[in-house]
């Protein structure tokens, strides 16, 4: 399955370029880096100069595709990395 912004959520996120662009704690906002781990209930974003962990359940997040920017609701993420991203069975990423 190709990396669209329709497909993005079922799709592996480590390495792709993110942003917080909403969250109900304001002092993530704006946190940006590449995805370096994903845990069920967690981003961990890597920048320049810092290490963040971010929850997925209370932010949005912008993914910076190559044609374009696409923001996922992080209570889409909130799931084990290989439950959300396998091709088999009744998943609710589809």
């Amino acid at each position: 399955m190709p990396l669209t912004p329709e497909t993005l959520p079922r799709h592996e996120l480590v390495g792709l370029d993110c942003e917080v662009v909403a969250a109900s704690n304001p002092d993530v906002i704006g946190i940006s880096g590449t995805v370096a781990m994903e845990t069920t209930q967690m981003l961990t974003l890597e920048g320049a100069d810092r290490v963040w962990h971010v929850p997925k359940d209370s932010a949005t997040f912008a993914f910076d595709l190559s044609t374009e920017t696409v923001l996922v609701d992080g209570d889409r993420l909130v799931a084990r990395p290989a439950r959300r991203t396998e091709n088999t069975g009744d998943s609710l990423w589809r």
